[in-house]
């Protein structure tokens, strides 16, 4: 299936670059995705904020069994909430009619709302994370057992460094966590697999948990 994951990567690919051309208003198309979903299974697109959550929702479908490329689904991190609504415009029923779904953090909802309204997408496929999917995944795993991973990393000097902060007194622990998370570059994406790769099959978060059930 290794074709199939690489023409599903290309199609992500110029779905990006068609949503960047129609950003700068150049009034510029790029047929690319268009060819491709013509020519490709695609049937869902998962919207996503982040690389962080794309991490998360593959790991998860990994450990679950599942090939999405293979079953015709595009995983698209869309670089900002805010993009909602170009992209369901180029990727649902206004543009290239396929089915969207997703993840949103609570405070993002709005956007999501708007952007899917606009294009005339369904909005029931879209799930949301109390205050964001990190947020779902430590109080999943727990504070103790989180602090257990980013000691397994090799992170845990990090991680003291950062508690001593002025900033970080008197905080939740799992505020501290989910902060953490987002302080270097590439954490949050590496975290998006370790604590789904950790989680017990009963205790994945809500909003992951039915996003991959509907897929």
């Amino acid at each position: 299936m290794r074709h199939v994951t690489d023409a599903m990567r290309e199609f992500r690919e110029a779905a990006l670059a068609w949503a960047a051309l129609d950003a700068d208003g150049s009034g510029e198309t790029d047929d690319t995705a268009r060819e491709l979903a013509g020519r490709l299974p695609v049937r869902t697109v998962v919207l996503l904020e982040g690389l962080s959550d794309l991490a998360a929702v593959d790991a998860l479908a990994a450990r679950r069994g599942r090939d999405l490329a293979a079953e015709g689904v595009c995983v698209l991190p869309m670089g900002g909430a805010m993009n909602v609504g170009r992209f369901a415009r180029l990727l649902g029923p206004p543009g290239l009619g396929l089915r969207l779904t997703g993840l949103c953090d609570e405070r993002e909802h709005g956007y999501y709302a708007r952007g899917l309204e606009r294009a005339g997408a369904e909005r029931d496929g879209f799930f949301v994370c109390t205050a964001d999917l990190e947020d779902e995944l430590i109080r999943a795993l727990g504070v103790a057992r989180v602090t257990e991973l980013v000691r397994a990393e090799g992170d845990f000097r990090a991680l003291e460094t950062f508690l001593r902060q002025p900033a970080q007194q008197g905080r939740p622990p799992e505020q501290q966590l989910r902060r953490f998370l987002g302080t270097k570059k590439g954490r949050k994406i590496h975290y998006g697999r370790v604590l789904v790769e950790a989680l017990a099959p009963d205790r994945v978060p809500a909003p992951l948990d039915a996003l991959l059930a509907g897929l």
